[in-house]
């Protein structure tokens, strides 16, 4: 479908590994996503970046990335993005929220997040799929691995949201609500190499202890993620062809 305008809300800095291979995360989702005849926009929300009030309605559809930050957190900008993201849903904008973004739009819906009862959960996760017919036009398996780096999760939601996957670990690891909002805590635009580089960070910044990056490692080298079929699922939401 060209010709559609898209955003990325990106709530994270760039890694110096993603810059280099993919210039920054912008490239990393527009790999994911972007078709031909589309235009997709960048704004760095997390340094105060967010489109104008008078430029959202131009837009089809947001994405909102993954963050270090905490979804539960009152930082201003995380306060201002829950103001945009109210005003999006609104307008009924497409939003397409991953890991932190998974979070904020349940926060920004009712929902509560917190502190994930399990740990961190670090490698590659096999999700189990609901029935929904979300996903009857797309003919998915029962379940489907996806790459995780996450120690929040959305503990509760709406009883208007549905619940379209889950993990052993995580209650929530995918919703939707209304047909303009949907959530995923996995990372579907992330690669194996993505996740190591980011391993490697998070320890030797002390955030995560050795053992536990040593165990997201092994659990990443035992499997693989269906990207392709994550890829199809996110690109079929936001184009509006669910």
């Amino acid at each position: 479908m060209g010709g559609q305008k898209f955003g990325i809300l990106l709530c994270a800095d760039d890694s110096e590994y993603v810059k280099k291979l993919y210039g920054g995360y912008y490239g990393v989702f527009v790999r994911m996503l972007k078709e031909e005849g589309e235009s997709w926009d960048l704004f760095r929300v997390a340094r105060g970046d967010f489109p104008a009030d008078d430029q959202i309605a131009d837009y089809d559809g947001f994405v909102i990335s993954g963050s270090c930050s905490d979804a539960y957190a009152d930082d201003l900008w995380i306060c201002n993005l829950l103001i945009l993201l109210n005003k999006l849903r609104a307008m009924n904008k497409k939003l397409l929220g991953i890991c932190f973004g998974h979070q904020i739009l349940g926060r920004a819906i009712g929902g509560k997040i917190g502190r994930a009862k399990g740990g961190w959960d670090i490698g590659i996760t096999q999700v189990q799929l609901y029935p929904s017919k979300i996903f009857t036009s797309l003919n998915l398996p029962t379940s489907l691995s996806i790459i995780e780096c996450h120690r929040d999760e959305v503990l509760t939601l709406p009883p208007e949201a549905e619940v379209l996957a889950w993990s052993e670990r995580t209650g929530v690891e995918m919703f939707r609500y209304g047909d303009h909002i949907m959530g995923i805590q996995g990372h579907p635009e992330y690669t194996k190499g993505i996740l190591s580089n980011l391993i490697d960070r998070l320890s030797n910044c002390q955030f995560i202890e050795e053992s536990v990056g040593e165990e997201g490692k092994t659990r990443m080298e035992k499997s693989e993620p269906d990207m392709d079929v994550w890829w199809k699922l996110c690109t079929s939401f936001l184009k509006g062809r669910l």
